[in-house]
């Protein structure tokens, strides 16, 4: 709840740069249905366990909700208020006709089989099956769910509502399988939204490359955006994933390429430690091997973190030493982090624009399916680039206009475009 209300109160401040009224204030502040429902699960064994799940829809006043769903065992109620309210900010940040939404399973999935996995979505599906829909919420992946998962619930969704129109019917999910209706280039989306963002910042600031970069977090949105980033001139000095990560201390940076094929095979990054054409084990190199909580520390000129929230706090904020911090998860920097790192002039590239090309092509496959069309991914990624150098303009102009740090200034951008839409 702290770091929701936190996030209201950057929402005020927002409001009073727009002389925007308390009512009106308080309809964007409030979730409109939180959906807070429990299924038996049948396990392999034969055995029934009660499985909890979460839907919140904050606002559709720009169009459908839409936001992830997320398998993890720390997913509560808490979680997906603040994440569904995030997800409002952020589709109007990147002007895309959509509300805000978000949910998921309370759940470990790595102790559950592959049927399992599947009995459950599908089952979550139906409990779901009257709140959501192509034109009423748009769910899509998040931790720990993949494109298979929203197969899973697209076919849910469809079996048990059935019409001719199967393009439409498989909008009520964005990432599915390209050959279940699914875009084009939407597993890099996220990573590569947040490259041209970066690129357009990096230039702004007048940074003068290479650039060393530090990354948290190796799953799509991380490891994708590694292999962009060091396909375009950014040394990686360090990665890590759940297990800790790899730190080259002599900055030439990694192959991201072979660092990838290492973990593939080896489960971990940690046991990878591969520079020029060459891997090799992290232990033999001083400092070889870092934990996540080192690798926010390091002296890098951008720090990435891509994991979970909350992972940069007024514990170890006096501690950073990177130039600039680019969020690329979802709410990683503490409301005092955010305080202290720009006390120390650290400046905070914020999520609601980092993070949004994953939403943003989510909009495009939408609008594919709703349209029966299918477009090539040429066409994807430049509307992606259009939509995210649009967004960081905007973002940047009233971040100068108005004096106030880049997170503030995004909440205006989303709070003038929500105000316009909202009928009262």
């Amino acid at each position: 709840m702290d770091s929701f209300n936190s996030a209201l109160k950057i929402l005020k401040m927002g409001a009073k740069h727009l002389n925007l009224s308390n009512g009106l204030l308080q309809h964007l502040s409030t979730a409109q249905r939180s959906i807070k429902l429990s299924f038996p699960l049948k396990k392999d064994s034969g055995d029934l366990e009660i499985i909890k799940g979460y839907r919140v829809q904050h606002n559709n006043v720009l169009g459908p909700y839409k936001g992830g769903l997320r398998f993890h065992q720390q997913v509560d109620m808490d979680e997906v208020k603040l994440l569904a309210f995030l997800m409002m900010i952020k589709n109007a940040v990147v002007d895309i006709p959509f509300g805000g939404g978000k949910g998921g399973l309370e759940i470990d999935p790595k102790k559950y089989s592959e049927k399992e996995l599947e009995r459950m979505t599908r089952q979550f599906t139906r409990e779901l099956l009257p709140n959501i829909g192509p034109k009423l919420d748009v769910p899509a992946p998040d931790v720990n769910t993949n494109s298979k998962i929203m197969d899973w619930i697209a076919d849910e969704y469809i079996k048990n509502l059935k019409t001719n129109n199967l393009s439409k019917l498989k909008a009520v999910v964005t990432g599915k399988s390209v050959e279940n209706g699914g875009s084009l280039g939407r597993e890099q989306a996220t990573g590569l939204g947040g490259f041209f963002v970066l690129e357009k910042l990096v230039g702004k600031l007048k940074m003068k490359k290479p650039l060393t970069v530090a990354l948290q977090g190796f799953g799509n949105v991380g490891s994708n955006m590694a292999s962009i980033l060091h396909d375009n001139g950014y040394k990686i000095v360090a990665v890590s994933d759940v297990k800790g990560g790899i730190y080259d201390s002599s900055f030439k940076g990694f192959n991201i390429d072979l660092v990838k094929e290492c973990r593939l095979e080896k489960g971990f990054l940690a046991g990878c430690y591969c520079i020029g054409s060459v891997c090799d084990l992290a232990k033999k190199y001083d400092q070889g091997i870092i934990s996540n909580e080192e690798l926010l520390e390091l002296p890098v000129d951008i720090l990435i973190p891509a994991a979970l929230e909350n992972v940069i706090t007024a514990g170890n904020a006096t501690k950073i030493k990177a130039k600039l911090i680019f969020e690329m998860a979802n709410g990683p920097t503490t409301p005092q982090a955010d305080k202290i790192l720009g006390s120390r002039k650290i400046l905070v590239f914020p999520d609601v624009c980092a993070n949004a090309g994953g939403v943003t092509v989510s909009y495009f496959e939408w609008l594919q399916n709703m349209t029966n069309q299918k477009w090539s991914l040429q066409k994807v990624n430049q509307k992606l680039k259009e939509k995210m150098e649009k967004a960081f303009a905007n973002i940047w102009q009233i971040s100068q206009d108005k004096k106030v740090s880049l997170r503030l200034a995004s909440y205006i951008l989303a709070l003038k475009r929500l105000i316009k839409k909202t009928k009262f």
